[in-house]
């Protein structure tokens, strides 16, 4: 696609090396963006050539710190404000989505939060990756593309050619996920029941199913603090499971996460690129997802159907 396209692909600071790999896909430049930082931490945004009357996609995943949100909320109030047509928020991993509903009394609903700050700043679309809730589309009221990251792992698992494979799912809640793979690949579903003691920590574990001589392959949509994923691998292998692999969306890997992994029964842990792991662990596999959010930006643009690109 020719620098005269009637759209132009922008990046925050953070997600920069996404960005230049989906805008490889598409044959166009990564369009120029300028970030001015001062002294005391703030910054401010400011496109270094016309986007008047262009469609602006702006690719910046929300993962902690609040710095990439606010990032990105600077991007889409300079881009209404130079006269873009429209504006496109492309969010790999949409951060703050666990605080999806009310759980208990008197908490916020950061998802929601996020949600209605976008909308305010002017996006006219997003296009995001396995959302935590699928229910948090609801929470805008511009048009939601929805991708999932099974298109890119499941062709993944069915490379190894696993024999006796059995799907995982890591809590109650991931079971719809797991579900979806298991009748995909034509193999049965096992789950974990969990007990929270606190946040980020697990109290208790249980299997519900068969693993004993199965390889079996664990599915969620993040992995944070590794707790939950690593204590199910070990429990399966000590219920007789050949060996236990994961898949995951999104690679959060906070705290003690890569030690976790390197330490347990986990065989290897495979992610998205949707966000930047920068710490080091043998284990850890990351598949890029730019071309699956390049095929959807182009048929944005050409306004043609994205439903055709899910597998399941």
């Amino acid at each position: 696609m020719s620098e005269n396209s009637s759209f132009l692909v922008f990046s925050g600071t953070n997600t920069r090396y996404l960005a230049e790999k989906i805008c490889a896909s598409l044959h166009c430049p990564l369009g120029n963006l300028v970030v001015t930082k001062f002294s005391d931490g703030e910054f401010a945004v400011s496109y270094e050539e016309s986007i008047r009357g262009r469609d602006v996609f702006l690719v910046q995943s929300t993962f902690p710190n609040s710095d990439n949100l606010m990032e990105l909320l600077l991007m889409i109030d300079a881009a209404k404000r130079a006269s873009a047509r429209h504006i496109i928020a492309v969010i790999p991993y949409f951060g703050w989505a666990r605080q999806d509903r009310k759980d208990k009394p008197r908490v916020s609903i950061g998802a929601k939060l996020v949600a209605d700050l976008l909308s305010v700043a002017g996006i006219d679309r997003l296009i995001t990756m396995d959302l935590h809730a699928d229910q948090i589309q609801g929470f805008f009221n511009v048009p939601v593309d929805h991708l999932y990251a099974s298109n890119i792992l499941l062709p993944y698992v069915q490379s190894l050619h696993l024999k006796d494979l059995v799907i995982a799912s890591p809590d109650v809640g991931g079971s719809k996920r797991a579900n979806t793979y298991a009748k995909y690949l034509g193999c049965p579903l096992v789950l974990c029941n969990k007990t929270r003691a606190r946040a980020n920590v697990v109290e208790s574990m249980q299997i519900i199913g068969d693993v004993k001589d199965k390889n079996v392959i664990i599915v969620d949509d993040m992995v944070d603090t590794a707790g939950t994923i690593t204590k199910a691998a070990n429990i399966m292998m000590e219920a007789g499971a050949k060996s236990v692999r994961a898949c995951a969306s999104h690679c959060v890997m906070s705290g003690p996460a890569s030690e976790r992994v390197q330490n347990s029964s986990l065989e290897e842990i495979v992610f998205t690129d949707s966000i930047p792991y920068t710490q080091r662990c043998s284990k850890v596999k990351q598949l890029s997802v730019a071309d699956l959010f390049a095929e959807t930006i182009r048929r944005v643009v050409d306004n043609k159907s994205i439903s055709s690109q899910y597998l399941v």
